[in-house]
């Protein structure tokens, strides 16, 4: 009779597939623990909107909940303010494309010698601090009647996201090959028609990235708003310092028009995420 000897080593496969899923596990704690981490103040943010006022510090998870927070934002027209922000928002990143996506395809196919100077000189525009522009801005606005306004605020943007775009856009427009272009070119395309159709479909990750950044920019600045507002064109960042008031601070109300304030970019995010991602990558690679 003949014995068969069993090896009971583990195969190399087997072990090569354990040691796979092991990283793979540790991979997805950590990145479930940082997301956790991060989550946390937003998290703990929209908790503390529907706890009641006078229990906004509990420690404890078990509450009743409540809109009393939502309800006195409606009722003390925090709407006005949000409104004005996201129309703000939305005319500055809207026009700020329109602007700066042409302008740096144009910096990127013109070749001339101060090329790299000029695109140095529209970024130096962004790196000064906001204090340098205000006087200049609440004297000229003052004077042209533009303080107070949407129009004027969405100006006031859309100057300082004008760099962000053209700086930005030109790498991902010097990634388009030439050739390309060129040959819609000797199809009888006009030059106009290789932008639209060509170039600009090619980019459209990096127009998602830059359209969520200059909004960002946009929805939370508090600096110039509260500069350049007073009543009617009031944002809703500095609507909410007016909860903070010498008698108390109403948390409930703070926490509820932060809640809603974060709304607007999670959904615009949500709403480009197919190239948010890429877009956000692609950019800082080159040949």
């Amino acid at each position: 009779m003949t014995v068969q000897h069993t090896d009971a080593r583990p195969q190399p496969f087997a072990a090569a597939r354990r040691k796979k899923w092991r990283l793979r596990g540790k991979r997805t704690l950590l990145a479930l623990v940082l997301l956790g981490v991060f989550l946390a103040p937003f998290l703990w943010m929209v908790i503390m909107s529907v706890r009641p006022s006078l229990d906004a510090f509990e420690l404890t998870l078990w509450f009743t909940p409540t809109l009393d927070g939502y309800r006195a934002l409606i009722a003390g027209n925090f709407l006005q303010p949000f409104g004005n922000s996201l129309m703000v928002s939305v005319l500055s990143t809207v026009f700020s494309l329109l602007l700066g996506v042409p302008a740096a395809w144009v910096l990127t196919r013109w070749r001339f010698r101060a090329r790299r100077y000029v695109a140095l000189w529209i970024l130096v525009t962004r790196m000064a601090p906001p204090i340098a522009f205000t006087i200049p801005f609440f004297l000229a606005w003052r004077w042209l009647g533009l303080q107070d306004t949407i129009i004027g605020l969405a100006i006031v943007y859309l100057t300082f996201n004008l760099a962000i775009v053209i700086w930005l856009m030109q790498t991902f427009f010097s990634a388009v090959p030439v050739a390309l272009e060129e040959a819609a070119w000797m199809d009888g395309c006009s030059l106009w028609r290789s932008f639209w159709h060509i170039s600009l479909p090619l980019v459209k990750p990096g127009l998602a990235a830059t359209a969520i950044l200059c909004f960002i920019f946009s929805w939370n600045d508090f600096f110039f708003a509260l500069i350049l507002t007073r009543t009617n064109a009031i944002t809703a960042p500095v609507a909410i310092v007016n909860f903070l008031q010498y008698e108390g601070w109403e948390w409930s109300k703070i926490a509820a028009s932060g809640t809603l304030v974060m709304l607007p970019v999670v959904a615009f995010t949500l709403l480009v995420r197919r190239y948010l991602v890429h877009g956000l990558t692609a950019g800082g690679i080159k040949d």
